[in-house]
Formats: C-alpha cells, structure tokens, sequence
C-alpha cells in the first residue's frame, strides 16, 4: 500500500490499486468510535447514453435506471442485506446522484463481517423480470411523492429551466413513464458496463488497522472474476449557452411562494481536474461574497421583506455541468426575482473588496476543517475527488492560493443574460 501524507492536515491514507482496477483508500483516525464505508461506483443519473462493455455502438437507456439498479442490488434471492447489516451491528443505506451511486454502512463494530456484506451484495447483483415488475410500483410512489414536495419540485424545476439537452435537467429517479420502460436486460447491460471494480471506489473511515483491512479486502476480491475492463464511453450532448426557458410559473399546495433563480455555465473541457476544481471553488467563494449572510445584499432583501430565514444558495461546477441557484420562500416573488437577476447580471462591472475576499476564504477554510470532524463527509468527498484523480485535500491548498483575480475571471464569465432563469411555485389559492 502507498501511504498518503497530508502533514497540514495531519491526516494520513493508505492507497492501493488492486489487480482488478478496484481503488481502495483507508483512513484511519485513531480513537473514533465509529467506522465509515463507502462503495460507489461512477454511475449516476446522467449516463442514460454509453457504449455498453463489449459492443461498438451507443445505446438510450430510460431515465432513472441507475436509481431503479441502487434499488435493486439490495434484493438478493436467499437473504435480506439490511437484516444481515443489523445482525452485524451496522446501519445501511444507499444513494444515487448525477454522477455517483454510493453504497454505505457506518458501524462502532463487527467492520470485517460488514465490509464483506457490503463488497459482496454490491458485487453479487440478482435481477429477474419478476423482481424488476414490483419494483416499479415501489419506485412510482417514490417519485410521485417528490413530484408533490414544492422543495424538490422548485430545484428540479430550475435544472429543467436551464438546461437544453445536457442530462442534468430529468429528475434522478426518472419519471413514471421511464421506470416502466426498464427491464432486467437493461439492468444488467448498465451493471456490467458501470459495476466494473475498475470504475469503483472503495473508501472506509474510522479507527481501523489499514494492513489487516486491505488483506481482507483482496481476499475477498480473489474470490470473483473480473475480465479488464476497457475505458467506458459515455455521450453527452452538447449544451448551448442560453437557457431551456427563462421563466416557469407553477402553482401548487403552498402557503408562501417559493422562487429560485439560476444560472448556466459553459465547462471549459480542456482544463485539467485540478483547474476544474479551482473554478470550483472560485464560484464558491464568488457565491458567498455575493449572497453570504454578511454580504450588504443579504441584509437589504432581508430588510425589504424580498427574503427570510429560508434564503439559500449554491453552486455545482463539474466536467458535466456548471450551475448555481439563489431561492427563498417569500410573499414577494417577483421582487426577489428581479433582485436577485439584477444582482447576478451586476457582477462583471461589480467592485470586490480585497478584505471581503480574504474574510470569506478565511471562513471558507474555516468550514473545510470542520467538515473534517465528519467522517461522512470526509468518506463521500474523498470518493467524488478520487473519481478524477485528485484527493479531498487538494481543494484546502487551491483555496489557500486562491486569488481575488481567480474569482474575479469566474465573475467575468460565467453570468449572461441568456443563461439566467426564474422558477416560481405560487400558491393555488
């Protein structure tokens, strides 16, 4: 194994590449009382079209299968993984996102017996016609019981607004039309092509000992059989620098309007991993010194009665998409909206006060160390930045040679009139 020594931080990892592909990463933090894995392959919602393992020409498979295969691989024809978690001592659960499908367990014992639950399921999957039938249902419910939250129907209403084609605009789990089209075919075309441990991660956290977990860890990977696995071609449209729609207005069983007003940005696909990761936190930053709770901003849309205790923002800037939002629930939707626009369209001809800059990296840096305590977080981020070669620790030092001049090339580029939408839930009343 190769240790990797992060002396700022005064963590350390152990790494290793098996034979197989599969990366292991084990992190030990001595007097922890509870242990972290995390498994997760680089599948997620937005690989609905790929060249499969052994053929030559694309495929469309329907929306949400990556959701409907995290489902399935918990059902197995002779036991039930959740009760085999439970008699282990370990709580089990799953997600799937745009890029990632992640399977976790955290447990204060038994890690050995658990971590081979955990590799075996995952990697033992059992899909019938029959099986794949019920699941629809299951499924369905699901995503009609989002379809009625406002929260999730205002975000997913806003990815839909900016985006054209890019895959990030169809809701995680599919629709209900989508899920009916899958079959157990279809499973495990995108199980063979995805699953593959040399598209995986394997990350545990905790008080452990890394040169007897790595021994069980190969073992139990001997046992399987894995063909090498050729690069995975997954096809993205391209994406235009306008919008899908500049504003939707939809009305459903809420008390307060809810409005969210977004952005797009274009990815610029020649920079490496490390320069993504910069404008990564470049936005960031950005986002902060424009919205953050002690930007003047802020306390004016909060005095004008534009916002409340609900406003909130983000940013997302990977490889396949770039994006932020600012929402709020508020009996003033139009306002806030046009505030808000007006805010993100001001930003190229803004002046950044160098203080600012440096109060909000210095909080930044702040929030960075204490996710750390989280060894959730510390499993889930290690993962994604593994993904594309990269490790967590990496955003401490960017953002500690951030400049104001990084952020400022983001403030220049990324905001345009023709990429700026408005998603609104009114009441029905």
């Amino acid at each position: 194994m190769e240790k990797l020594q992060f002396d700022q931080m005064d963590e350390q990892v152990f790494y290793e590449r098996l034979d197989n592909g599969l990366q292991v990463y084990l992190m030990p933090k001595v007097g922890f009382n509870k242990t972290y894995a995390a498994f997760t392959t680089r599948y997620g919602s937005i690989d609905s079209q790929f060249v499969p393992l052994g053929k030559d020409e694309p495929i469309t498979v329907p929306d949400g299968i990556a959701h409907f295969l995290e489902h399935k691989l918990f059902e197995k024809e002779d036991y039930d993984v959740f009760e085999k978690f439970t008699e282990n001592g370990a709580s089990s659960n799953a997600f799937t996102s745009f890029t990632r499908t992640c399977y976790l367990f955290s447990t204060t014992s038994n890690v050995e017996a658990n971590l081979t639950t955990l590799l075996d399921y995952v990697q033992e999957p059992y899909f019938t016609e029959a099986t794949v039938e019920k699941e629809k249902g299951i499924i369905e419910e699901e995503i009609k019981m989002y379809r009625d939250n406002a929260d999730a129907r205002v975000y997913y209403g806003m990815l839909e607004n900016l985006f054209v084609n890019n895959p990030f605009k169809i809701d995680i789990a599919g629709t209900v039309e989508s899920i009916y089209k899958i079959t157990a075919e279809d499973l495990h075309i995108c199980y063979d092509t995805f699953y593959h441990p040399s598209n995986m991660v394997l990350f545990v956290v905790g008080d452990i000992n890394p040169e007897e977990l790595i021994v069980l860890i190969k073992e139990n990977q001997a046992t399987k059989d894995y063909d090498d696995a050729p690069e995975i071609k997954r096809i993205f449209p391209d994406e235009p620098v306008a919008v899908a729609k500049t504003e939707t207005v939809e009305k459903m069983q809420v008390s307060t309007p809810k409005v969210f007003v977004g952005a797009k940005g274009i990815v610029d696909e020649s920079l490496s991993a490390k320069e993504q990761l910069k404008v990564t936190i470049a936005l960031s930053v950005l986002m902060e010194m424009l919205f953050g709770d002690s930007s003047d901003y802020y306390e004016q849309i909060i005095n004008q009665g534009l916002a409340n205790d609900s406003f909130f923002f983000e940013s997302a800037h990977e490889i396949e998409a770039s994006y932020c939002f600012i929402g709020t629930d508020t009996n003033k939707p139009d306002e806030f909206a046009t505030s808000a626009r007006e805010r993100l369209l001001a930003v190229a001809e803004m002046e950044f006060n160098e203080c600012e800059f440096n109060r909000v990296k210095r909080n930044e840096i702040g929030k960075f160390l204490s996710r750390l305590n989280s060894i959730e977080y510390v499993a889930n981020a290690f993962t994604a930045y593994a993904f594309v070669g990269l490790t967590l620790f990496d955003s401490i030092d960017i953002l500690e040679e951030l400049k104001l001049t990084d952020v400022l090339a983001v403030a220049k580029t990324y905001f345009k009139p023709e990429a700026i939408s408005v998603f609104k839930i009114l009441p029905e009343a």
